[in-house]
Formats: structure tokens, sequence, C-alpha cells
């Protein structure tokens, strides 16, 4: 079957295609709906379907202006989204999954065209390079490991190349096409150091976004998606994973990392979510201006204000283990007289002694950031006085320890984001929007064959 690929409403928009495949529909069925919006297509009120969509004859392959997209590329591709999220997705989210990759593999392939079109070239040792970053920062795998683990998932090393030879031809492409033309002037740099400076001591917000186009007529569907990967994450999936693959923003390279962002720069629907969010959460779907996002809050400060979570510490760890086969009760019992004992440290000099005296192992780092601690912790050895011991901490599996601090350099106060660094900024945003011109014209100028 050969047909122009409409405009994208949204990676996301897979139940409304497979809606279209859920049952073998009549060879004429009858559809009335008033209330489908017409978007100027003159589409009539009262209209009939001929033929019918039938799931097992259209597969997920496709010819992309001849460039060919099988079923392996699909399942690898779709391999990895499982992989980052640990195996736990479940049959029905993997069929949604698979359309919404086969949409993704599209638009790469439409990518990596262009660029080619524009005779720019990706080298091996480029992808080699993202490949390994990736591989440590998403996976936590030891590189030489990696290719065995992915093969484990169902998955390929080829797979995770094409997607980043992807990215790297496309960013290539649009710092060549599109940032030449896009003009930050000074005086909207300056405006912009001139509110932070009125705005120092207010919040800002490190945000992960996954952003979702949707027009109104798909508005409904593309939520209820949402709905579905935010449920995902919330269960355990990575969000960085869901966000490189399916984020339609620029920001989808680094996982959906906005950066540090204040309120007004926000569209006010996310700026007030924002403000109400929790450190860790995950929340969505947001309607905004084209579409909905989902929000991740990484970290928020006062702009222009030291945060004291900055503080560098040093500190002292006294640490017990319980043998195999030790019973809560017994675990307990020890726990208490390990507490006993470290509650009476008079400071870190006096630490050693005492973990010799207990039975205790003794560990020293000068260098901990205190925003670095599990945030169980964080208050706890925020209020500690030098050379005070927290309360011990643990379980009968992993020991309980007890954290003595021993110094504190309290941070600076904040600098403000460079001009240049603003005026990045400012350049990806504008970017950001004609890519997406970008992408869409690509899309409507292709010629799709699916087998």
């Amino acid at each position: 079957m050969r047909t122009k690929i409409i405009s994208k409403q949204t990676k996301f928009a897979i139940a409304a295609s497979a809606a279209l495949f859920a049952g073998v529909q009549s060879p004429a069925q009858t559809v009335a709906d008033n209330s489908v919006p017409q978007a100027g297509l003159n589409i009539p009120e009262q209209l009939t379907i001929f033929g019918k969509n039938d799931p097992n004859v259209r597969r997920a392959t496709a010819l992309v202006n001849g460039d060919i997209i099988t079923g392996t590329d699909v399942g690898h591709r779709l391999a990895l989204i499982v992989a980052a999220n640990g195996g736990n997705v479940s049959d029905e989210e993997r069929d949604r999954l698979r359309l919404q990759v086969l949409r993704n593999l599209i638009d790469e392939t439409l990518q990596i065209q262009e660029a080619e079109a524009n005779e720019i070239t990706i080298s091996p040792s480029e992808i080699d390079q993202t490949f390994n970053q990736v591989a440590q920062q998403n996976f936590k795998q030891d590189i030489n490991a990696f290719d065995q683990y992915l093969r484990s998932r169902g998955s390929s090393t080829d797979t995770l190349k094409q997607q980043i030879k992807g990215e790297l031809a496309w960013s290539r492409l649009l710092r060549r096409n599109i940032q030449p033309f896009i003009n930050v002037g000074d005086e909207e740099v300056n405006a912009i150091i001139e509110r932070l400076n009125a705005s120092k001591g207010t919040t800002e917000y490190r945000i992960g976004e996954i952003y979702m186009s949707a027009a109104p007529e798909a508005a409904e569907q593309v939520a209820a998606n949402m709905a579905q990967i935010l449920d995902q994450i919330r269960k355990g999936g990575s969000f960085v994973a869901y966000a490189r693959q399916f984020s339609e923003a620029s920001t989808a390279v680094t996982g959906g990392d906005l950066g540090w962002v204040r309120p007004g720069q926000l569209p006010q629907s996310l700026a007030e979510t924002a403000a109400q969010m929790q450190i860790g959460q995950v929340v969505g779907p947001v309607q905004v201006p084209g579409g909905f996002s989902i929000l991740y809050l990484i970290d928020q400060r006062q702009i222009l204000t030291a945060d004291p979570r900055n503080a560098i510490l040093s500190l002292k760890q006294l640490s017990i283990s319980f043998p195999a086969g030790t019973t809560e009760a017994q675990a307990t019992s020890r726990a208490a007289e390990f507490a006993s004992a470290t509650q009476s440290i008079k400071g870190c000099g006096a630490a050693n002694e005492v973990a010799s005296n207990i039975g205790a192992s003794i560990v020293d780092n000068d260098r901990v950031r205190l925003k670095d601690l599990p945030g169980p912790l964080q208050n706890t050895i925020a209020n500690l006085n030098i050379g005070q011991a927290s309360q011990p901490f643990g379980s009968v599996v992993d020991g309980v320890r007890v954290l003595i601090l021993c110094g504190r350099d309290d941070p600076q106060t904040a600098a403000a984001p460079s001009f240049d660094q603003i005026m990045s900024q400012l350049e990806n945003e504008r970017v950001n929007k004609r890519a997406q011109i970008y992408l869409r014209d690509l899309r409507r100028d292709a010629i799709i064959e699916y087998n």
C-alpha cells in the first residue's frame, strides 16, 4: 500500500491508530458523528468506509522513500525501551509501543535522508563515542558487556547506534540549515539578565519534559496515551528512556532535560504545575499550547541565591553488619548498642577509637555534597553540629550505619548565568520551533509504503 505520510499529531497517538485496526470492519460501514471537527478538510458528517483494515494484513514494516524499516528494526528498538524499564512492560503496552516505535523510525529515517541529501555524514567514531556515553549514563553497564546485555534483552548495538546516528545527523543539519538564520539580539539577553536580578530569591526549577503535539481533534486520545506512559514511569520506567524515544522536543536527545528555567519562561500551565510539585515527582499530562507535556521535577533552587544543599561535607561513616541468620530482635538489640556508643562520640577525633571498641568499620569522605545524600538523610545531616553523629539507619540485610559530621563548607552566593549562556538558550528554543516545522514538511513530502 502506498500513501502520503500525514502530519503527525503526536508520537503517542497510537491508540487512535490501534482503534483503526482493532476490529475487522464490514466492507461498507456507515459512521455518523456530528461532533468530529472538520479541520478544514470538508469531510461529510455522513460517510461510508469501504474495505476493511485487518491487523493480520498490515504489518509493522515500511519503505520510507525507498529505505526499508523491517520488523526486526522495530523489535530491536522496542526492546531498548523495555530494557530501560527493567522489562516491566505489559503485553498490551508492548503492542502500543510497537506502533509508536514505527512512527519514530519513520521520522528518524527522514532525518537521516535529509542530512545525507545535504551532504552531512556522521563518522563511526562519532557514533561510538556517543554510544559509550549512553551505555554508561542510561544503562549503567560496563561497555565491554553492553553488546551482550542488549542481545540478552532482544535488542542490538546496531539499533542504538542507528538512533544515535539519526540524532547526530539531525542536530548537525539544524546547525547548518536553521541555526545560522536564528537571530537573538543583545537587547533581549540584557532584558533577561535584568529580570533575573529583579527575581533574585524567587524559585527556579530544573525540569525534565516529554512533549507531544496534538491537534484539537486528537487531544483527548493523546492525553489518554500520555497517561498510560506516565503510569509506566511511575511503576519504575525510565523517564530518560521515554523522553529519548518519544518526546518531540529537541531536548529528547538529553533525556528531556530542560535545564534550569524560571516560571516566566514556561507556559502558564507548566509554571503552575511545577510550583506544586515535589522534587522527584512526575506529573501529567499537562495541556500546553499545541499539545501536552509530562513533567519531571529534577530539582529546584532560588535564583541568584546560594543553595544550602550545595554545602560540601566532611563525613565519617561507622557501620556494623549482621551475620547470616540474625533475627530482627537480635539486630534491634545490636543496633541499640551501636546507637548508644556512637551517640556518645565527642568529635571526629574520637570516632576511630569508638569504632575499634564496638567492632565497627569506618570510612572517611571529605567531598560529599549534601544534596547528593539520599533525601531522608539530607535534613538529618543538615541539622547536625560539627562532631555530632546521626541517628543509626539501615536494615538487617545491609547493616546499620551512622554518619559523623566532621566539617562543612557552605556554598558561596550563586552566580547568574552568563550572557553567552542566556543567548544560547534563546537560540536553542527558536531552533527547536523551526525544527518541528522542518520535520513536518519532510513528513508531508515523504512517500511511505507499508507492507
